[in-house]
């Protein structure tokens, strides 16, 4: 442990300082350390990780390492009272606000700040004016809130491909010269990774993915109406692994597990209620059908064209709504009844949903034969250089704190 200080003249010949803030759940982490990673290599840019857990710091230490980073500091943003507040909430993580007034007298230390949410820019109010905001995005699914307004205030933002593309310009979420497509960093980061053999039988495997919002997903009505189904059949193998997001609270999920036990000892289901493996797309990958409502992780499984169905639990108006766009890839239901013998369906009729698959995956995630992480690395890299050269010299100095936090895991 040690403290660094912050020079505060500008330093034409100094490397950026570029921090990756990591200010909500842990999936967040496979969306910018492919950026990090890459760019951690770059001569011109010192790489902060600042993050408000050690499990998001080990799961960007583990990222770095198995991808060979470069020099890259790893820094938990931590203190009395934001550790009262996250206990008193239960929470995973600290609650935002907070979170963001304990880490905002060392972010106001960096050039550039890479998010991959939005609610970091509130930093812009609270005097980090001079840092350049660059947004990751945490997904490529079509659900409106993807396109939130507060986009545009980002100053550089990352897509995916040309859906994302064509609804933010549409939106007047981005501008020329303020955005780029690079396609799918978690891609980079995951796909060597073969998953875990989870079950002693082999049989087709189903993936539960519900979402966490109460407003959309099956989750509340229809998920342990779900879970029983498949208990009491042994066509299929059962992965449930909800949105991290609907559990992140120890409480909650406290309370589930113990509602959940009726199910530990059956070597057909497995349920993953927000462990690292439930976000590092090691489920996707092991599925052959997936089973769904509306999270944006359904592209991270037809990247690779398989069987879909989904459940509508809010009698959604959905055919022809682009934020429904994944529900044309499979079957859609009103009802969890006869879940098994549905899922068994959608395996024979896939094949009529693949054509709408195929180019849902090639709208979403634009693949050329470069990396997503180094075309992101290019496009980030080139707008900072620009950027550092055309502001004012006014506006390259600010007011840096001259004893930063210590900096528990440099």
């Amino acid at each position: 442990m040690f403290q660094q200080s912050f020079e505060p003249r500008f330093d034409p010949g100094a490397p950026q300082k570029v921090c990756f803030f990591f200010n909500a759940q842990l999936h967040h982490v496979f969306h910018a350390m492919p950026l990090a990673v890459e760019m951690s290599h770059d001569l011109r840019f010192a790489i902060d990780v600042v993050a408000m857990t050690e499990d998001h710091i080990a799961l960007a230490q583990d990222i770095a390492r198995r991808h060979n980073a470069g020099p890259m500091n790893f820094v938990r943003v931590s203190g009395p009272l934001l550790s009262g507040i996250t206990r008193l909430t239960g929470g995973a993580t600290p609650p935002k606000l907070p979170a963001l007034a304990a880490a905002r007298r060392l972010l106001a230390g960096y050039d550039a700040i890479v998010v991959p949410e939005r609610t970091s820019l509130l930093l812009r109010f609270a005097g980090l004016h001079a840092s350049t905001f660059i947004h990751t995005c945490h997904g490529a699914g079509d659900r409106a809130v993807g396109y939130d307004r507060r986009i545009r205030q980002f100053d550089f933002v990352l897509l995916a491909g040309e859906k994302q593309r064509r609804r933010m310009l549409d939106k007047r979420l981005i501008r020329e010269g303020h955005y780029a497509v690079v396609g799918y960093g978690k891609f980079d980061l995951t796909e060597n990774r073969l998953p875990d053999r989870l079950f002693a039988q082999e049989r087709p495997t189903v993936l539960y993915n519900p979402h966490f919002s109460k407003r959309l997903s099956s989750w509340h009505g229809m998920g342990l109406d779900v879970i029983r189904q498949f208990a009491a059949d042994d066509r299929f193998n059962l992965i449930v692994a909800p949105h991290i997001r609907l559990y992140d609270n120890r409480r909650r999920r406290a309370a589930m597990e113990r509602d959940l036990a009726e199910f530990a000892g059956l070597g057909h289901i497995h349920i993953d209620l927000g462990s690292p493996a439930s976000v590092d797309m090691r489920y996707p990958k092991a599925a052959s059908i997936y089973l769904g409502d509306v999270s944006s992780q359904v592209y991270e499984f037809v990247v690779r064209p398989r069987p879909c169905l989904f459940l509508d639990s809010h009698d959604a108006d959905w055919r022809g709504d682009p934020d429904y766009r994944h529900w044309t890839y499979g079957p859609v239901y009103r009802s969890s009844e006869g879940i098994v013998d549905k899922v068994a369906d959608a395996m024979t009729t896939h094949g009529s949903y693949l054509p709408a698959q195929r180019e849902g995956i090639t709208e979403t995630f634009d693949c050329e034969t470069s990396r997503s992480s180094e075309r992101a690395a290019r496009a980030v890299a080139d707008f900072l250089a620009h950027r550092r050269t055309s502001l004012p010299a006014s506006t390259r100095t600010r007011a840096r704190n001259p004893r930063r936090h210590v900096l528990a895991h440099e």
